[in-house]
């Protein structure tokens, strides 16, 4: 498989991966609807900037650490789970009004998203598990490994943007509707639970 052939099966791969719901969808598309557009590209960036730190570090070979050592995987594993259940709780217990508004400021703030999207990212070793499995799978034989990886890991984050652009524009054509009282208190607890999830599977996984 050349080069080229290599980067169009990857981005068919990770394609798939990007638009199936789960973790980072629903925090680009709650933060979008209650906060606006700044810090939804904030949650967005920061998503992408750790993507690309795994696939740096995969191409590195640090992070095939995570896939020989149970110990480094397991830690990783539950400080994830802790800050998931914590950011999920949040949502879950926020008092609808007035308590609500100064969480909201807070979100508005470009870097907090920015934070939020990074931290949530690196702090999933199963992330950087898909990149030990997966990317070496799609380097050619003689191609330079950490270019390549650089390369595929930059495919994965060009999609990521897309489709993230996608989710923040429908949120914005639907934001009359969506930031009502009443759907924002559903999209809240929705957003809570699937985080919450997502916390309690990664600390049950294997």
């Amino acid at each position: 498989m050349d080069i080229a052939a290599s980067i169009w099966s990857f981005a068919a791969v990770v394609a798939l991966l990007t638009v199936t719901p789960g973790l980072d969808t629903a925090l680009v598309l709650r933060t979008s609807l209650l906060a606006g557009r700044r810090p939804a590209w904030g949650v967005t960036l920061g998503i992408q900037l750790g993507t690309l730190v795994w696939g740096v570090l995969t191409a590195a070979g640090l992070s095939a650490l995570l896939a020989a050592s149970q110990l480094a995987y397991d830690v990783l594993r539950w400080a994830g789970a802790a800050y998931l259940l914590w950011m999920g709780l949040r949502m879950l217990l926020a008092r609808d009004g007035e308590q609500q508004a100064p969480e909201l400021r807070q979100e508005v703030r470009f870097g907090a998203g920015l934070r939020r999207g990074l931290l949530t990212n690196l702090l999933n070793p199963k992330v950087g598990a898909f990149y030990v499995a997966v990317l070496p799978g799609f380097i050619p034989e003689g191609a330079p490994h950490a270019l390549m990886g650089l390369v595929l890991a930059g495919v994965h984050v060009v999609e990521g943007l897309v489709w993230s652009a996608l989710l923040i524009g429908f949120a914005s054509l639907m934001g009359g509707f969506l930031r009502s009282r009443t759907v924002r208190r559903v999209l809240d607890r929705l957003t809570g639970v699937v985080i919450v999830g997502f916390g309690v599977r990664l600390a049950v996984s294997d």
